[in-house]
């Protein structure tokens, strides 16, 4: 049964950054746009119009650059201000904006510049590259930068169009090597449901967001969907500490507080609650993860806060959720936002909607404006996703008569870590090249009913003694901290089909 609302359009010629920044600056120049906390007294701003010119500064000095329109910048910066107004000062240049981890290893990162076909590398403080391995790329630093923000800037933001390419986010796909989803200008747009519908979103509100910027959770709705709503975006980067959330609500007056579920649990278990004033929050939301009902039922008791979930993915963001306008329903994420046009398509056969209540591919209709461009360089990934005038990622599910959804699980073997998206191919590929590692297959482990963790099941060689520290090690070394196994199995042999494909579904059941 297809939830089918009319999608309302963006502009035909349409920027991201303008929609996010000149406005403000104009109509609210000295309020704050952003807040960088760090421990203790450590407290950074910018406001509207500082923001506005520090982003038409980078844009400039890109421009100086030579750059083709489209040519890609990639962001290799930790949680810093400065990747956030090199994001936007890339999208205001008509450029588009690559956001990468500073986990990533050298021959990762190494992959994304040569796939994306980066023009320029941007590096923040304390991050070390190797030349060598930029391969004739422009390198910034943060020299660079802060002479960028202090030069000339554009008058006004690149003429682009709606369909233009804005940012190309990677984010695992079915093969050993991650995939680059394509993004236009208009995603931003795109995103507007998801101001009323989940965030409760408008001008007073303070949103303090838990996630670092590299994640397409924390641009967007720790940064992207305050400033598109001329509100003030806080964000952490002091060290990690579950307890600093609350102080951090007290303190700046935050009425929004975006994390994953994890860490709602981490701040119930170790946050002294009582000690701060949570009276300026209206309500939490949470996006990554399944959230399961016992802790939505015990953060509701115990700070008297609504929590509003949503699902979402890279390729169009969240449009499934509870929130002001959506009640809340234990166990589902909610309903399509209103101005989704959302299905649940069989498995196999003709892409028609099925009816209430049956278990099929969840799909989002392709007019959406948030919904990707495609995958760079993925012809074949992107028409396996494509079906009709519909996009399905992968995921199973069904709709109820009242339009709740309930999740089912994926329909591949991509694994859920920590909000991420990870590949068991990237890892397994990692592991398999360990000399005393004869067969690996990767998957999801229950450790306990709410938590599923990523783990590696392995068959050693003859008379192999690694150990599950060892192995662990190993793929911290090659692969970034998120992607990682958490815990090893040591088996005789891996479950497999008649075909002799590894049956990852059986793994954690052996």
């Amino acid at each position: 049964m297809p939830q089918s609302h009319d999608a309302e359009t963006p502009p035909d010629r349409f920027n991201g950054a303008r929609h996010c920044l000149a406005e403000n600056a104009r109509l609210r120049p000295d309020k704050v746009a952003l807040v960088m906390a760090g421990a203790g007294d450590d407290v950074r701003t910018l406001t509207f119009a500082e923001a506005d010119r520090a982003v038409r500064g980078i844009a400039a000095g890109l421009k100086d650059l030579g750059l083709a329109p489209g040519a890609r910048v990639m962001i290799r910066m930790g949680n810093e201000a400065d990747y956030v107004l090199v994001y936007f000062g890339a999208l205001a240049a008509g450029l588009v904006a690559l956001p990468s981890s500073p986990q990533l290893t050298p021959p990762e990162a190494a992959f994304l510049m040569e796939n994306a076909g980066a023009s320029v590398v941007v590096v923040g403080e304390g991050h070390a590259v190797d030349r060598a391995s930029l391969g004739g790329r422009i390198l910034l630093g943060p020299a660079e930068i802060a002479a960028m923000k202090a030069g000339p800037a554009i008058a006004d933001y690149a003429d682009t169009g709606a369909d233009d390419p804005a940012t190309l986010i990677y984010t695992s796909g079915t093969t050993s090597r991650p995939k680059g989803v394509l993004h236009a200008h208009r995603s931003i747009w795109g995103r507007r449901p998801m101001h009323a519908h989940w965030l409760g979103l408008g001008e007073t509100d303070v949103m303090l967001h838990a996630g670092t910027m590299n994640w397409t959770y924390t641009l967007g709705v720790g940064i992207t969907d305050p400033w598109a709503c001329g509100a003030s975006a806080v964000l952490y980067d002091g060290p990690r500490d579950p307890g600093v959330w609350p102080a951090l609500i007290a303190r700046h007056r935050a009425t929004l507080f975006a994390a994953v579920p994890g860490l709602y649990r981490q701040i119930l278990k170790y946050a002294d609650l009582a000690a701060h004033d949570l009276g300026s929050l209206r309500h939490g939301v949470t996006a990554g993860e399944a959230l399961s009902p016992e802790l939505l039922a015990t953060w509701k008791r115990t700070t008297g806060k609504p929590l509003y979930e949503a699902l979402g993915m890279s390729e169009i963001s969240t449009y499934v959720s509870s929130g002001p306008t959506i009640p809340v329903r234990a166990g589902s994420p909610g309903k399509p936002q209103p101005g989704r046009r959302v299905a649940v398509l069989p498995v196999d056969g003709p892409p028609v909607p099925l009816p209430a209540g049956e278990i099929g591919l969840l799909a989002v209709h392709r007019s959406e404006p948030g919904l990707m461009l495609g995958y760079w360089n993925r012809p074949e990934e992107e028409a396996a996703v494509m079906r009709g005038d519909w996009f399905t990622g992968g995921d199973l599910a069904s709709l109820d008569a009242e339009g709740y959804l309930t999740f089912h699980g994926r329909n591949d073997d991509l694994m859920n870590a920590l909000g991420y998206r990870v590949s068991p191919n990237e890892v397994e590929g990692v592991l398999s090249q360990h000399p005393e590692v004869a067969e690996v297959g990767v998957a999801e482990l229950a450790v306990r009913p709410d938590l599923t963790v990523i783990a590696a099941f392995v068959v050693r060689t003859l008379g192999a003694t690694t150990g599950e520290d060892a192995l662990i090690a190993w793929c911290r070394e090659r692969l970034a901290a998120y992607k990682c196994p958490r815990a090893v199995r040591f088996l005789d042999a891996l479950p497999r089909t008649p075909n002799g494909k590894v049956q990852r579904k059986r793994l954690g059941a052996v």
